[in-house]
């Protein structure tokens, strides 16, 4: 069964699934992850190592205890070195940035290019906050024109608009595992679509397995993207029975787990981290309901 945040959103009062002194297990160098002295933590969380801050602060304001534990990593795909010299040599209406990842990977090329005038569409408000360094340092070669309705790929591909009748050039800076429903989508309307794949993730393997036990001991697993899923899955292949909830970002991203035939879904009908804590919040309260409820 899938949960959504379209149910009433559910915040925790201050303590009230305990307040502990130290609410979150670190770690102790790159790629490899030890557990501190700590109680058992209540939500995993998994984004790349460095980038689960703003939601690990978010959860602590609840009371909630995290465990850190990166699942994937960022490497290089294989039209990186491209991404310069196509910004350099073509002019594009429209770059389409969909992840933090994918800005911070452009920002990269775009300098390296000698800052051409570009104007940006992006998916969500993580994606545009990458660019705020440029926007506030008065540069005007680079300009966020444009942001769907709703965060998602297949909006933004539905909604973007037209700077003319004729040819509309996109340019995608995309993940090397990065569906095609952007630019099947812009294609159908019309769009000239041009896709580089300038990074892909890879899975951390390298876990202490005093931490994946604590990992698997959480009541939920935080989740940003189908690869962390699949990286948390091949983790815990030899588990039996592990049937926990998994929080989602978004709805693109919970879609993986659901193919997958996997129960206790949760995520928000709108992408965004304010969202992704009330998934989170109502997958911990569900779990003590049914911790708290009489067994028969």
């Amino acid at each position: 069964m899938a949960f959504a945040s379209s149910l009433a959103p559910f915040f925790a009062p201050s303590g009230t699934f305990g307040a502990r002194p130290d609410k979150r297990l670190r770690a102790d160098a790159p790629g490899r992850f030890v557990a501190s002295s700590s109680p058992p933590p209540d939500v995993v969380v998994t984004r790349e190592q460095g980038k689960n801050a703003r939601l690990i602060a978010a959860l602590e304001k609840h009371n909630i205890h995290t465990l850190e534990l990166p699942l994937i990593k960022h490497v290089e795909g294989p039209d990186t070195d491209r991404l310069s010299d196509v910004l350099r040599n073509d002019k594009f209406d429209w770059i389409t940035i969909t992840s933090p990842e994918a800005a911070a990977v452009f920002l990269q090329g775009w300098k390296a290019a000698g800052s051409p005038k570009v104007r940006v569409a992006v998916v969500g408000a993580g994606t545009a906050r990458v660019f705020h360094e440029v926007s506030e340092s008065g540069d005007q070669s680079l300009e966020v024109a444009f942001s769907p309705s709703k965060a998602l790929g297949k909006v933004l591909a539905s909604e973007l608009p037209r700077s003319n009748e004729n040819s509309c050039k996109v340019l995608y800076p995309a993940s090397a595992k990065a569906g095609h429903e952007i630019q099947d989508g812009l294609s159908e309307r019309g769009f000239d679509v041009t896709r580089l794949n300038t990074y892909t993730t890879v899975p951390v393997e390298d876990v202490e397995p005093l931490t994946l036990n604590l990992a698997i001991s959480a009541p939920v697993v935080a989740v940003a993207s189908p690869s962390a899923l699949r990286a948390w899955l091949n983790l815990i292949s030899k588990v039996d029975n592990w049937n926990n909830s998994i929080a989602c970002i978004g709805e693109t991203t919970a879609s993986a787990p659901k193919k997958l035939g996997l129960k206790s879904i949760y995520y928000p009908t709108t992408p965004g981290l304010e969202g992704w804590v009330e998934s989170i919040l109502e997958a911990l309260r569900v779990h003590r309901t049914s911790k708290e409820a009489p067994k028969c």
